[in-house]
């Protein structure tokens, strides 16, 4: 059985992702830390565009790491410091998922766990 989305016709729907995702019961799912704009030598990128980028890079190598891929994604959760950044998330967001969309939240928050982060990007993954 493979992941089913739900996107029933009474509740809107405003974007690229999906209200719920099922996961069949023999699925292995991954958790995802939140990833931020930081390299592997722990050079944070300049700016909100290259941020986002370097998150979903990050997040394509641990799910590599499990033998899984952009598509495997289930839900996620993006945290940005501030709603003129949604436009770069978007942008950066579509160059690594594709239909059918994840379940999704967005959030903009105060800040993250250092001031130079912009944006900071959790997931969760399943595979059959």
């Amino acid at each position: 059985m493979a992941i089913k989305l739900h996107n029933p016709r009474g509740v809107a729907l405003t974007g690229r992702y999906s209200h719920g995702a099922e996961v069949p019961p023999d699925a292995r799912v991954l958790y995802v830390s939140g990833q931020v704009g930081m390299d592997q030598r722990g050079k944070l990128a300049a700016g909100i565009d290259k941020q986002c980028l370097q998150t979903w890079k990050n997040i394509g190598a641990v799910l590599r790491s499990a033998g899984m891929s952009y598509r495997d994604i289930v839900k996620m959760t993006g945290f940005l410091t501030d709603s003129r950044y949604i436009a770069a998330y978007r942008a950066a967001r579509d160059k690594f998922l594709v239909e059918p969309w994840p379940a999704s939240t967005l959030l903009i928050v105060e800040g993250l766990a250092a001031p130079e982060m912009l944006v900071e990007i959790e997931v969760i993954a399943a595979k059959s």
